[in-house]
């Protein structure tokens, strides 16, 4: 097996990562480093650190101390901004570079996505444990319902008119926990993805139109698309399956009054999984459902993915927990931020393998 190259390792990193030269100056950059710094490698190169970055805490000393002892520094928490943005809580952690005398490594670790994907793959799990048991009971209640159903059925037979409302309300609510046990049920009756090279605008799109002509009919929905997004590989309807609920929750939650949808997409280098068997997967394909609603109440919203959870009255609290878990299943990952007025759903998807795609677009 070949060692891979400096430079290949250096590309591969999935962090901002920022070499800085003896008098401070930015020697290199990489591309996840581009992205966070909203600027070019041409036009960082040669310019003082902390000219480009605001970093809450005292960089200058800590630089001296790892160049003085050839020690790495690790900071764990700081508040970073370009000033061009609000400051994003990051962990640090700079190296001196061996063979060259002077120079630091700087990898800036921002919390947000750590803390996100952690919550996203607890409420995955704990979606999972609950589903499972429901399915299990959803099973066994469906038979004596129908047989309670049946019976209130013959007995309204005998009834005079009047007394009949008893057993209508019988028959009707036997009905309805039968609908939500089915629902239920799906959760283990979903087949496995059918995965292939697809462009995810094509799916948003289908769910969008669909969304139009039913219940986001009185909604305003802007498409935010970035052209270049290349292939994901996933199934096309399970994925239009989860863009129809999002949109039908923000339709629901604006009323009648009606709101506005903004579906944005997007890469982000710096996402990345890691799998069951401890192996890595980059999840750089980002689409974001935005809404103007009231927002997710506080504190539903750490528990917003697990099933039976719902903000909405009469609402079953089943449609997000399948969400998560077709996600899951794309070996993707969603999240949730929501304040008053803005609530934005994410979903992270991998990208197609480059031969696959080629041949299926």
């Amino acid at each position: 097996m070949n060692t891979p190259e400096p430079s290949a390792i250096w590309a591969s990193l999935p962090l901002p990562a920022i070499v800085i030269g003896p008098t401070g100056l930015i020697h290199e950059v990489n591309a996840p480093a581009e992205i966070f710094l909203n600027a070019s490698a041409k036009s960082l190169i040669g310019q003082p650190l902390l000219d480009r970055l605001s970093i809450d805490a005292p960089m200058e000393d800590a630089l001296a101390r790892v160049l003085d002892h050839s020690s790495p520094l690790f900071i764990a928490e700081a508040d970073v901004t370009t000033g061009e943005r609000a400051p994003v809580s990051c962990a640090l952690q700079m190296a001196p570079i061996q063979d060259n005398p002077g120079y630091v490594v700087l990898l800036i670790s921002p919390r947000e996505i750590a803390d996100r994907l952690g919550r996203s793959m607890h409420v995955t799990s704990a979606a999972k444990s609950a589903i499972g048991m429901a399915e299990m009971l959803a099973h066994e209640i469906k038979n004596p319902l129908a047989g309670i159903s049946g019976a209130a059925q013959l007995l309204a037979m005998g009834l005079e008119p009047q007394d009949q409302e008893l057993t209508d309300l019988i028959v009707e609510e036997t009905r309805r926990i039968v609908k939500l046990l089915e629902q239920v049920e799906q959760f283990g009756n979903l087949r496995p993805p059918a995965r292939r090279a697809f462009n995810l605008h094509d799916a948003l799109d289908r769910a969008r139109r669909s969304a139009l002509v039913g219940y986001g009919a009185a909604m305003k929905i802007i498409e935010d698309y970035d052209p270049s997004l290349p292939p994901t590989f996933a199934d096309p309807d399970q994925l239009m399956q989860v863009f129809l609920n999002l949109l039908k929750n923000a339709s629901e939650a604006a009323g009648p009054a009606g709101g506005t949808i903004r579906l944005h997409t997007f890469y982000d280098h710096s996402l990345r999984r890691r799998r069951k068997d401890g192996t890595g997967a980059a999840l750089p394909l980002q689409v974001e459902i935005i809404d103007d609603g009231p927002g997710i109440p506080p504190d539903l919203a750490a528990d917003i993915f697990e099933p039976f959870v719902s903000g909405r009255e009469n609402g079953t609290g089943l449609g997000l927990a399948l969400v998560s878990k077709i996600i899951s299943d794309h070996d993707g990952w969603i999240s949730v931020d929501s304040v008053p007025g803005r609530t934005v759903f994410r979903i992270s998807l991998p990208l197609a393998p480059r031969g696959l795609a080629e041949e299926q677009l």
